[in-house]
């Protein structure tokens, strides 16, 4: 029976070391993981503060009334710019214009009806630009476009 007694004692010493081993791993996996992700998260946080800057730079520019509108539009059309840099610099890509709609690529979220049958399909207006990364499609184009119905006379 004492020997019953002194295994049991010992698988439970075991154990309990065993539990406060695999907390310090747990523990320690968690604190990797999470300087993991910030480590991959900093670059573009930091662009994102950069931007950030620049924004309200062009604030304080607008509020002290610094600016003729040539300037103004020079410098929003800059802003636009470096936000196209930011995203270029985690392979975001804006998609390659066309004047043809692509199922793949555009979605249709207007349609005007039209008398040229040449015209059918013809994208007229862009409404928000669409994006991709690696050769995958981040968003697609959304766009207006024009269909031809057939001759209504």
């Amino acid at each position: 029976m004492g020997e019953l007694r002194r295994v049991f004692d010992d698988r439970i010493a075991n154990d309990t070391v065993r539990e406060k081993a695999f907390d310090k791993l747990y523990d320690e996996l968690k604190q990797y993981k999470n300087d993991f992700v910030f480590q991959a998260e900093k670059p573009l946080l930091l662009d994102l503060l950069l931007f950030y800057d620049s924004l309200n730079w062009f604030q304080e520019s607008l509020v002290k009334q610094e600016m003729s509108p040539d300037v103004i539009a020079d410098s929003f059309q800059y802003l636009i710019d470096e936000f196209i840099e930011v995203l270029y610099r985690r392979d975001v890509t804006p998609l390659e214009e066309s004047t043809k709609f692509d199922r793949k690529v555009h979605k249709a979220v207007k349609v005007s009806d039209t008398d040229d049958k040449d015209a059918d399909y013809r994208i007229t207006q862009v409404l928000k630009r669409g994006f991709s990364r690696n050769d995958k499609q981040l968003r697609p184009e959304e766009v207006v476009i024009l269909r031809y119905r057939g001759d209504k006379g």
